[in-house]
């Protein structure tokens, strides 16, 4: 029977999680208050540094999604900005004129995929980044079902999946965003979801089971 498969630890109802990697939290001693602005593009990284430093919470967040900004807001954090477009290089030209004459961190993952480092460096913004967590693949024993759907939630979700499990014709593919959809293999259709959030995901996968 088909199923929707989720490649997340997060829970939903009426999906199976497939947790093909796992996020590693990684602690440095830095200095926040010397920075006029932060810069999340992951909930990741705001769970990571909440869990070493406090000090974030007085320094205005520029947030690349909703989604992100409502967990700063629920652990007290100051929401100056939220992307219009939620994905990486839009975000980007988004904040160089709110960036302007600041001085800024970016708080990352080890690994990342856009371009946003470049671009406001390129136009001049004042920009320091900080590595706050890494994510590596984790191995599992499901048994996919065949005309099953899959959704990718991260560029990580596609390279530790791809790892482990061959694709099959009788598949589907729902990925969150435009940066996911570039690490999938050009063979592979994909539909990719009107927002980038999880459960706008699952809403889509459903409509491909009717």
């Amino acid at each position: 029977m088909a199923k929707i498969y989720l490649l997340s630890n997060q829970k939903y109802p009426e999906v199976e999680n497939i947790e093909v990697f796992q996020i590693e939290y990684i602690k440095s001693e830095i200095d926040l208050l010397k920075y006029d602005a932060l810069i999340f593009t992951s909930k990741n990284a705001v769970y990571s540094l909440d869990s070493f430093n406090k000090d974030w919470k007085n320094i205005p967040s520029f947030v690349i999604a909703p989604k992100t900004a409502q967990v700063i807001e629920e652990l007290g954090g100051k929401i100056a900005f939220t992307g219009i477009t939620s994905h990486g290089n839009d975000f980007a030209e988004e904040l160089i004129e709110l960036l302007n004459n600041k001085r800024v961190l970016y708080i990352k993952a080890l690994k990342t995929v856009s371009n946003l480092v470049d671009i406001l460096k390129n136009n001049n913004v004042l920009l320091d980044e900080l590595v706050v967590y890494e994510t590596s693949c984790k191995r599992n024993n499901i048994v996919l079902e065949e005309g099953s759907i899959f959704i990718f939630t991260s560029p990580s979700s596609v390279e530790c999946f791809f790892k482990q499990y061959s694709w099959n014709d009788s598949y589907k593919a729902i990925v969150i965003g435009k940066t996911t959809a570039m690490y999938l293999a050009k063979d592979i259709d994909y539909m990719i979801s009107s927002e980038t959030s999880i459960l706008e995901c699952i809403n889509l996968a459903k409509q491909f089971l009717l």
